[in-house]
């Protein structure tokens, strides 16, 4: 069945990938981004430009484009990663990635959840660098504290949309080979694009507020 799908930062990486994959099972895609892209442009999608996440003007912006639009999918993939150490912590760095890595989904799912009917689904997209007992090594304080903060919003999120019947998944999509981590990875954007579709696919109000990786392994907290 073809569904209408929204998704944020998807101008390049795992978003890019989402929106070409969504696209190509014949969903209606929008593609919510700052600044488009060559590859975003080359897909067929409906391209929703000029969106900082972090903006009250932007998510109105994003809010009117999408007036009228009934919702089955909405992910919330937009993030940021800056790689603080002790001793050398960037606070502004640090606040800009809870501003985008996590009160923003927040915004936007609170904003666009009137448009999503029983049955509709929400993906945000975290990291397992988020789960407190599987870290190991510290450092990237903004990031793991953003992603955390973005995991609790998840279940959340699980528990006050599930009557309404909307379910949530909260979504490590593993490493993958993207701009923002510059290249280094283990999978591809495509690849985890599909794990992540694969993911939504068998999401419901049974196993709402999960956190999985994406090839289908239950993360710990």
């Amino acid at each position: 069945m073809t569904q209408t799908v929204v998704i944020t930062g998807a101008n390049r990486g795992i978003g890019l990938a989402l929106a070409r994959l969504y696209q190509s099972r014949g969903d209606r895609v929008f593609a919510a981004c700052r600044q488009s892209s060559p590859g975003l442009d080359d897909i067929g999608v409906e391209v929703i430009k000029g969106i900082d996440v972090t903006r009250e003007d932007s998510l109105q912006a994003l809010q009117k484009a999408l007036r009228g639009v009934t919702i089955d999918l909405l992910i919330n993939n937009a993030g940021i990663l800056n790689n603080e150490k002790l001793g050398d912590l960037d606070v502004e760095a640090i606040r800009r990635q809870f501003e985008v890595n996590a009160l923003a989904p927040l915004r936007i799912t609170e904003r666009l959840a009137p448009q999503m009917p029983a049955g509709s689904r929400l993906a945000l997209v975290t990291s397992r660098m988020g789960s407190l007992a599987d870290n190991t090594s510290g450092g990237a304080y903004g990031y793991r504290m953003s992603k955390a903060a973005l995991n609790m919003a998840g279940r959340c999120l699980a528990h006050d949309l599930k009557e309404r019947g909307i379910a949530v998944a909260i979504l490590h999509p593993g490493m993958v080979s993207t701009e923002m981590i510059g290249g280094r990875g283990d999978i591809s954007p495509a690849e985890a694009a599909a794990r992540l579709a694969d993911r939504i696919d068998t999401l419901g109000l049974g196993n709402t507020g999960t956190f999985w990786h994406a090839n289908g392994e239950v993360l710990p907290w």
